[in-house]
Parts: C-alpha cells; structure tokens; sequence
C-alpha cells in the first residue's frame, strides 16, 4: 500500500510540474537559456519535494536528510503561490478571451488573438513575487513571538486572579526542524515565568525512534502548577499515538488522555481537561464525558482539545475556556479562508455555542518552513475574575 501511494504522489508531483512547464514556458514563448532554466528549476525543485516527503514519511532519516526535507517543503510553499498565480491569470485570460469574441461577434469581426505580451508580463510578475513570498514566509516562520492576551472568567477564585498560562501548540518539528527550534520555543516560554504549560499537540512529525530527540528540550520546561499536553492528529500519522504521549512522560510533561486534574492554589481549585484528537484512531478516541465524569460543576474548568471544532461535544458542559490550536492561522494566505470552513474558529478568541475558545496559531510550521500573514506564535493568557 506504501508503494502505491508513493507512486500516485510521484505522477501527482510529475503532471503538476509538466503543468507549469505549459503555462510558465511554453504559453509565455520562452526560448533558449531561459528556457532551460525554468525547466531546470521546476524539475530539480520538484526532486526536492519529493524528497521532503521521503523525509516527512521517515523513509529518509531526518538525522541527516533535514535539510532536503526544509529545501524540498520550502519548494512547496513556492509551488503554492505559483499555481495559484497561474490559475488568476488563467481566469483573467478566460475573461478576457470571452470578452474578446463577444465584442468581435457584435461588429463582425474575427476574434482577436490573445495577447501574448500581456501574459509575458504577468507571468514575470509572478515568477519573481512567488519566491519573494515565500522568502518573507521563511523570515516570519523563523520568529516565533510571545503574544499576551487577558481572559476574563467570572467564576474564577481570586486565588487565581492572574493565573498565566502558556499555549504552545503546533511545533511539528522533525522534518524541517530540530531541537535547536524546539529549545528557542521552550526559552521563550520559560522568560514568562508561567503558572501553567499547556502543549496543544502536532508536536512533531514523524516517530518517537526518528524525531524524538527534537523534543528534548521540553524537559526544560518550568511552571510551578505543571506542563500538560494533548494529542494532535499528527501524533498519529507516523506512530501510535499512545507512544507519543508516553514520550512525553519522560520529559516530565503529562499527557490528558481523556482525563482531568485539579490545579490548586492558596486553597482554591479549578480544573483543567484535556481529550485525544477528533481524528485519533481505537483506543485513542476523544470522550469528553470521561474526562468530565465526576467532577464539581461549581468549579472553572478550563479544556484543552487540539482542534476548535471539539467544543461542539462539550457544550452545556459549563467549560469556562477551551485552549486549542491545528488551524496554524493558515499559516500561508490564503489558505486561512479554507480553513475557516472547516473549523469554527480560525485564530485568537471566538465563541463556539456556550464555549469560549481560544486558538494558537502554533510555534512551528507544517510542511513548509514558512509562514505568511500568520506568523509563529506562543501565547500566554492571563486569568482575570
């Protein structure tokens, strides 16, 4: 089944760059040395993405293939921009052909052929801009930035007034990037001095043998109420998602496996839950009324779950704040509308039924070590009755 997949994504990887070769060399009557370079580069950058997800699939060891995987996945951000600028010139020549033979077919005339200079133009628009994205994308997704936002819960003790409490979801390190990341992250988090650490999940890609490493440095996490965590759907992907959590046991931070614990302080108590993902395979399945059974409704209780849309199985469960992340923001623009349709909230606050829901757009990057209009974020949240 492996090998079958791989060749689909070989013939999808080889008709996308024979595509582009229509559009970027031959419609636009490149010739010569020009030519061959743009060949040359949409092959060799398309070798290069294959081996990122060689890299990505663990079939490479990231040990040493890291960087064809940041090479290859930031071919792929480029590629992302080109087709989509392709695909607008495309509309916009459709549009303008249609236009063309309709005045034509009005004064009887034979209908005009599509100017090719125009489309020299936009297409060196394009080639030029993709790239200068993407490397803006790659300066922002290297700078990853403590944001600071107060939340206000009514029924919140005054023992707790001012609680901070760290998010920090979405690392992915492994195919791209390494502990060296993941100990800037984790120094950053611990220049707040949190009360609390809540890791949202998708911490890395891949299996805990390859990648587990990169996450080293958590165990240099401080907070005097705890670190806890809860699985992403990408802890999943490339290995149990139960070994993952254990790993995460060894670096001194605990897994929520569908389950709750009581924070204290100065004599007061809320709670905080944490469930698997919404995707997570058997015996992994997400059961908020497990994690939720028993408890004091009277209490705060705040809720961690790695998707948005997990709120919907909680309402009327008197959750007081749920912490998640997954959307990435978007990560690169646009791509943040199609996430909104697929999840209720996209980034920072929102309301989900009777749940408020605070989503990170993450530390890390999936894929491609590139952000654009969403940049890298740790969030601190502060706690105000």
């Amino acid at each position: 089944m492996y090998w079958i997949i791989a060749v689909v994504a070989v013939l999808i990887v080889a008709a996308i760059t024979y595509w582009l070769h229509r559009r970027l060399v031959v419609a636009t009557g490149l010739r010569g040395g020009w030519s061959v370079a743009a060949n040359t580069i949409l092959v060799a950058g398309s070798l290069a993405g294959v081996s990122a997800f060689l890299v990505g699939a663990g079939v490479l060891d990231p040990a040493w293939a890291r960087p064809l995987g940041w090479i290859g996945y930031t071919w792929w951000a480029v590629l992302f921009y080109l087709i989509l600028g392709v695909t607008l010139i495309g509309i916009i020549s459709l549009i303008q052909r249609a236009v063309g033979r309709l005045r034509s077919a009005r004064r009887g005339t034979a209908p005009p052929v599509r100017p090719q200079r125009w489309l020299q133009i936009a297409t060196a628009v394009l080639v030029i801009a993709a790239p200068v994205i993407v490397g803006y994308g790659v300066f922002e997704a290297n700078r990853p930035q403590v944001t600071q936002d107060t939340v206000t819960v009514p029924r919140l003790p005054a023992q707790f007034a001012g609680l901070r409490i760290a998010v920090v979801t979405d690392l992915h390190v492994g195919p791209a990037r390494g502990a060296g990341y993941t100990q800037r992250v984790v120094d950053l988090v611990n220049a707040e001095h949190p009360d609390v650490v809540i890791l949202g999940g998708d911490l890395a890609d891949g299996t805990v043998a390859q990648v587990g490493g990169d996450l080293e440095p958590l165990r240099d996490l401080r907070a005097p109420l705890g670190v806890f965590g809860v699985s992403g759907n990408h802890e999943y992907i490339a290995d149990d998602g139960g070994s993952w959590l254990d790993f995460w046991s060894t670096l001194g931070v605990r897994p929520l496996r569908n389950e709750r614990v009581e924070l204290h302080r100065d004599g007061a108590v809320i709670d905080l839950a944490g469930v698997y993902d919404a995707t997570a395979p058997e015996p992994y399945r997400p059961d908020p009324g497990k994690a939720l059974d028993g408890r004091d409704r009277d209490r705060v209780l705040l809720y961690a779950a790695h998707q948005p849309k997990q709120a919907e199985e909680v309402q009327g469960q008197g959750v007081d704040l749920q912490v998640s992340g997954h959307t990435h923001g978007g990560q690169l623009w646009p791509f943040g509308y199609a996430v909104g349709l697929q999840q209720p909230v996209v980034t920072g606050f929102g309301q989900v039924g009777d749940v408020e829901v605070f989503v990170s757009r993450g530390a890390g990057s999936w894929g491609p070590p590139v952000r654009v209009g969403a940049p890298p974020q740790i969030a601190l949240l502060t706690l105000q009755p």
